[in-house]
């Protein structure tokens, strides 16, 4: 067997350098290029990720010879470098690299004013995670702070290759926005509907490190020449090195699971799990859950069907965004779909699903268990008051509603159903991301000065004289605009 590949260093060689050998090693910093610290963190990444390939040797060079020679260099760059090794690494070697950059800065040797930011942890602005339809993550967002500067980032995962990272993108932070509704906007654009939400800083940072230690895993094996892509720029070993470093100034997240290749089965921790499974007997069996069967519709020699009084309300919008609804409880549930697009102000132009106690209702779709709505009634799958349906529309921005029967009313002969007889503010407009891009769009909307402002007014079709007014409710409105569908 071949031995080993081994550092070519002097230092690991077990000889003493000269100088025109460490010169060859040392990394290029040219300062006079660089206008901010990430600059000098990815100079440093670069030069620790290609190190990383050698394995142990490096990792004994670095704190034992390159430190120590930057420090000896005593120039501009070579503060630089070691600030930035400071920031990438961490533990002992971070120290050291720290240690050197203040005993240099103490003996006059200059360097940018912007380095001294390094020394401040970055601070986590907005996290999010997009999911494909099938409520798998394929990219995940962060926008991070410094001293002032906004950095923002974007991770490319593969749900087909175990979640593993793919690609690590620098963004403009001034496009983190244009960036997020463009990628929406050409996925759509291909019938690809996402679902783009924000996420707390240590969920981001446990996602963020499983994709990254999966790629790792994956990597291991792979020939060094293929990890390193000379002509285009740092590439994903630098990047990564880089995003660790960032995560580290996050909360820790809860938990982290670990990575498997297939066919390594932890066969005690299924069992755990499935112990904790309700209706779990002696023979292990877990019975399917299954909905209950449908009553019967209304019969004509029933008479009129009662009016139901619903409460629809868009979970998780803050302030509240609610719709209050007089319907005949013989509705169907595609009647009522569109009753609730026409209450939204929405044009109905993506999927939706009720899921209700007794299955799932929508467009006849056997790969997603949806059932025919055209056939069902309201109230054959909401029988009393109190009782609950889910409604979501767009599976990409992901509306989601709690549909509650309030009250179970006689007829009135002198009042024309369907009719709104409550609510409160504005519905979000259609492809807006969600509840969180919806709360992002009304903030910047309220904004003049916000650069996105004039954008966001023409996206909505906004006249210049014409104000956006999140809080504007008609019930009446809405009223006249449900009967003109009769």
């Amino acid at each position: 067997m071949d031995p080993p590949d081994q550092c070519d260093c002097p230092h690991c060689a077990g000889d003493q350098p000269t100088p025109e050998q460490l010169d060859s090693l040392m990394p290029l910093v040219d300062l006079d290029a660089m206008q901010d610290p990430t600059e000098i963190e990815v100079a440093a990444a670069m030069f620790l990720a290609v190190g990383a390939l050698v394995g142990e040797d490096f990792d004994r060079a670095l704190p034992e010879l390159f430190v120590p020679t930057l420090e000896t260099t005593a120039t501009a760059s070579a503060r630089a470098m070691l600030a930035g090794i400071a920031a990438i690494c961490d533990g002992d070697t971070s120290c050291l690299a720290a240690q050197a950059a203040g005993r240099l800065a103490e003996a006059g040797v200059d360097a940018p004013a912007w380095l001294a930011e390094l020394e401040i942890p970055v601070v986590a602005q907005e996290c999010r995670q997009f999911l494909n339809p099938m409520g798998e993550t394929f990219l995940l967002a962060g926008m991070f702070q410094r001293a002032g500067r906004s950095l923002a980032v974007f991770v490319v995962v593969d749900p087909l290759d175990c979640g593993a990272a793919q690609e690590i993108l620098l963004i403009d932070p001034d496009q983190w926005d244009a960036a997020r509704r463009s990628l929406r906007s050409d996925l759509r654009a291909g019938g690809v509907s996402i679902r783009d939400e924000r996420i707390q800083p240590a969920d981001f940072r446990r996602a963020v490190q499983e994709a990254l230690e999966v790629r790792a895993d994956h990597d291991h094996d792979r020939d060094v020449d293929d990890l390193l892509d000379d002509e285009e720029g740092p590439g994903y070993p630098a990047f990564a090195l880089l995003l660790r470093s960032w995560l580290r100034a996050l909360p820790e997240p809860a938990s982290r699971p670990r990575h498997r290749h297939d066919g390594e089965l932890d066969i005690a921790s299924i069992s755990a799990l499935l112990d904790r499974l309700p209706g779990r007997g002696r023979r292990g069996a877990v019975p399917r859950p299954r909905s209950a069967t449908l009553p019967p519709k209304r019969k004509k020699s029933a008479g009129p069907a009662p009016i139901y009084r619903i409460k629809v309300g868009l979970r998780g919008a803050r302030p509240p965004i609610w719709r209050r609804l007089d319907v005949p409880g013989d509705v169907t549930l595609a009647r009522l779909h569109t009753l609730i697009q026409v209450a939204f102000d929405w044009d109905d132009s993506h999927l939706h699903v009720f899921e209700t106690p007794y299955g799932s209702f929508g467009r006849p779709d056997a790969e997603l268990a949806h059932r025919a709505e055209s056939r069902v009634t309201l109230e054959q799958v909401a029988t009393a008051v109190n009782d609950k349906l889910h409604y979501t529309y767009d599976f990409g921005d992901s509306w989601e509603h709690d549909i509650l029967v309030e009250q179970i009313l006689d007829r009135d002969p002198a009042v024309t159903y369907p009719r709104c007889v409550g609510g409160r503010r504005a519905a979000p407009p259609e492809d807006c991301g969600g509840v969180w891009g919806y709360a992002e769009l009304v903030d910047i909307l309220a904004d003049p000065t916000h650069p996105e402002h004039q954008d966001r007014r023409d996206w909505l079709g906004l006249a210049e004289s014409t104000p956006f007014d999140p809080a504007h409710f008609d019930a009446k409105a809405i009223t006249a605009a449900l009967q003109r569908l009769r």
